[in-house]
């Protein structure tokens, strides 16, 4: 961890709620957070716990109920495109669905110079951009050359994954929000999109956050984790504190639930139909 006395991004009382009436549904509750600058954080929390509503937040692209954000120390103020444009720049996200994730009538080489444009680099000569492009696709093990001209839906579920990451290393924001980065491909890919992963924080110091139903994840990559449940953030700590001797009952039966190779598994709960 590069400082771990200095706050990268805090939450104070983030609540979001949707509907009204009977239709009401309290989906953050009074979440209260502080994630340090080059630390790696994981959110886990099974699925309907609000973990991706939170982070939803977090980007900006859903209003908050009650609550502040501080982005290294001053409170957040996305109140017009510019001020959103301008936060955009140091928080952004890889999510679950990559097939998703791209305009499909936008080329691969267009979806690159955006990032430059939103650094404020747009006025590079030819030649400079295409050597950051390039150094960005290298990063991830994809080559340029090959990419140019296509459109992302022309690309593998790993490949467009690895896309974002070159997205990312282009822009260099200061935290980056990983909503189950590696669930839609296979275990091989999952190791190398973790391992860019590192290494891109590593080199730019980068807080990561992990939004995860994965508590080995979680074990094997961060330096926090919190455990969410029911919108509310119910145990928080090193990963060592909470993994290895966690307090709750809800964090004790997400760590049962993970099987392991040197015990008997218990499969009296499953319906042997």
């Amino acid at each position: 961890m590069n400082d771990a006395n200095k706050s990268c991004l805090k939450g104070v009382g983030l609540t979001k709620i949707f509907g009204l009436g009977k239709q009401r549904c309290l989906a953050v509750d009074h979440v209260d957070f502080d994630f340090k600058e080059g630390e790696i954080i994981s959110i886990v929390g099974e699925s309907g716990s609000g973990k991706t509503t939170l982070a939803k937040m977090l980007l900006g692209l859903i209003s908050i109920t009650e609550g502040d954000i501080y982005f290294e120390g001053v409170k957040r103020d996305i109140s017009s495109q510019r001020k959103k444009k301008e936060y955009w720049k140091n928080i952004q996200a890889i999510f679950q669905d990559p097939y998703s994730s791209y305009n499909i009538f936008r080329k691969i080489d267009t979806v690159l110079l955006d990032c430059l444009v939103m650094r404020g680099q747009k006025d590079l000569p030819a030649e400079e951009k295409n050597r950051l492009i390039t150094e960005a696709c290298s990063f991830v093990n994809l080559k340029y050359e090959e990419l140019t001209n296509k459109y992302p839906f022309e690309l593998s579920g790993g490949q467009m994954q690895r896309l974002m990451i070159a997205r990312v290393f282009l822009l260099k924001p200061r935290v980056l929000l990983a909503d189950e980065p590696t669930s839609m491909i296979d275990a091989c890919s999952r190791a190398t999109i973790l391992d860019m992963l590192m290494d891109l924080r590593r080199e730019t110091g980068m807080t990561i956050v992990f939004i995860t139903h994965d508590i080995g994840l979680a074990y094997y990559v961060s330096d926090s984790v919190y455990i969410m449940e029911h919108g509310k953030l119910i145990e928080s700590g090193s990963a060592d504190e909470v993994i290895l001797n966690p307090k709750q009952a809800y964090t004790q039966r997400l760590i049962n639930d993970v099987p392991k190779i040197h015990e008997e598994w218990d499969l009296s709960t499953v319906d042997a139909r």
